[in-house]
């Protein structure tokens, strides 16, 4: 089937039209009985998810959040661009972190089959823990910092969580890396930190930027959970907050946000990756 010209920006809008209609269809509405003298007897939501925010209703109640992004008017009652800004300050230290631990761990698990058989089996079992189940160690480790706890206890679960994609795929780049180049290194008589700099990272990079796109997603995901379980303002903590008060309306704003927030940075990291593949 050939394509239009135009279907890289209609299709999208017809599928987004078609995810409103569905949305619309299954959200309820608020049915408000009056008397004679205009006085309320009865409110009550009809529809086939009565507790469903309709669209309406959740721009309604989400527009001063998203008018005013940078407002602030409690600690976990702030514009959505602040709060945003706040859970990505979180999420970039602790990526760091899992890049700056990840990256040699990589390296050493392909250039060392001694190594690969000590922890390879190790970060198997490792790598599908639940970020859930590593919040409360981070919180066990760090419970001497005081007020710092829930922050430190956080950092710690997204480093661990973001960092196993950037240690498998550097594993298989350095394995990948045709023996040709190590040759070559030899007759040239590199140093180990030359044939490392010269020959393994640049044949790595393609990998290793597949493992940090994937980690960087991961680093978003576990944010989102460990703001929930610690109650540190961002778009979980206000996701939490908005859940236990009973606003569904900005749940679905956190939702919005954090997928909206999510593409942009596979965008980024996206664009990044190819700058590096084509340099």
């Amino acid at each position: 089937m050939k394509s239009f010209k135009l279907d890289w920006l209609i299709l999208p809008i017809v599928g987004m039209f078609i995810v409103l209609a569905g949305w619309q269809l299954l959200a309820g509405k608020k049915i408000t009985t009056k008397d004679q003298e205009g006085n309320i007897l009865t409110e009550e939501r009809q529809g086939l998810v009565p507790a469903l925010p309709n669209i309406g209703e959740t721009w309604t109640s989400s527009k001063p959040y998203i008018v005013e992004p940078m407002a602030k008017r409690g600690e976990l009652d702030q514009g959505m661009l602040k709060f945003t800004l706040m859970s990505l300050g979180l999420v970039a230290v602790g990526y760091a972190i899992a890049l700056i631990v990840g990256v040699p761990i990589g390296f050493w698990l392909g250039l060392s089959p001694t190594f690969a058989k000590m922890f390879d089996p190790i970060i198997q079992v490792l790598r599908p823990v639940s970020p859930l189940a590593w919040l409360p160690l981070g919180y066990i480790m760090f419970m001497e910092a005081g007020k710092d706890t829930g922050t430190l206890a956080a950092l710690f679960t997204i480093a661990i969580c973001s960092m196993w994609p950037t240690v498998l795929n550097t594993a298989v780049g350095v394995r990948a890396v045709p023996q040709d180049y190590l040759n070559v290194g030899r007759v040239l008589k590199l140093s180990k930190t030359k044939t490392l700099f010269k020959i393994l990272i640049p044949a790595t990079l393609p990998y290793m930027f597949t493992g940090f796109r994937l980690s960087l997603g991961i680093a978003w995901l576990v944010i989102v959970a460990a703001e929930m379980l610690t109650g540190r303002p961002g778009v979980g903590g206000f996701l939490w907050q908005e859940y236990n008060s009973l606003i569904y309306e900005h749940i679905i704003l956190s939702i919005i946000t954090i997928g909206v927030v999510g593409f942009i940075l596979d965008r980024l990291m996206s664009v990044v990756e190819k700058r590096f593949k084509t340099a």
